[in-house]
């Protein structure tokens, strides 16, 4: 893994993961504990990280627009903790950002450990310096949520890039759209998703895999990109 050194922002150092070192990352973890299904359909990311971390998710009430944050200490993830008035949603929409939310926390938890047992970050939660185990936190403005670009917190930009590899593996995407995907290329080789159908492709995965379709739309995007239109994380 390359590393980059840093000026700015809470980490002396940054870590540089293309889409495919996630990808690997994720698939390894979750076959590693025998909850990668091997057929479409929703992974138990809550039990994930009770076996990968030994801690169980917990529920707190947190700041207005925070969803959920990430405790680290000297060996690693201490807790990951959730917006309890989130969890009591009893919506679909809620409950499925509630794994979105244990997903993300969980990139955080394999992607960015280290820096937080080297005791590089340097600001807490809210703002401010702290003495004890740091924490990350994930907000409604994610652009994994809304399409929009990102300010910068390549942290951030990376644990989003893990809930996709985490709750929406590529291999069971494929086969959960491959009546869909068309062949392309000289050859054939390639597969691509065509842009009438994407609306489709993405309900079919949020209800495949119980998530929601905005996150759904983002995966197809990442693994089956179009050339103009294409959504941002």
């Amino acid at each position: 893994m390359k590393t980059f050194k840093q000026k700015r922002g809470p980490f002396k150092e940054r870590p540089y993961f293309v889409l495919n070192d996630i990808e690997t990352t994720c698939t390894d973890e979750l076959r590693a504990l025998g909850l990668l299904p091997a057929e479409p359909s929703p992974i138990r990311i809550d039990r994930f990280i009770e076996k990968r971390f030994s801690v169980s998710p917990i529920y707190e009430d947190l700041p207005e627009g925070v969803l959920g944050y990430s405790r680290f200490g000297s060996k690693g993830v201490e807790a990951i903790v959730v917006s309890r008035a989130l969890a009591e949603d009893q919506s679909t929409a809620a409950e499925r950002r509630v794994t979105t939310t244990m997903a993300h926390e969980a990139g955080h938890g394999l992607l960015h450990a280290h820096l937080f047992v080297l005791g590089a970050p340097q600001r807490g939660l809210f703002g401010g310096e702290v003495t004890g185990p740091k924490i990350l936190c994930r907000n409604e403005s994610s652009p994994m949520a809304t399409g929009k670009r990102y300010d910068g917190r390549w942290w951030e930009f990376q644990a989003n890039q893990a809930i996709g590899a985490l709750l929406l593996p590529r291999q069971l995407v494929r086969k959960a759209v491959g009546a869909i995907l068309v062949s392309n290329g000289t050859l054939g080789l390639g597969l691509s998703l065509p842009t009438k159908d994407r609306e489709k492709a993405a309900t079919l995965v949020a209800e495949v895999f119980d998530d929601n379709p905005a996150v759904a739309r983002i995966r197809l995007q990442e693994l089956y990109p179009v050339d103009s239109g294409q959504l941002t994380l």
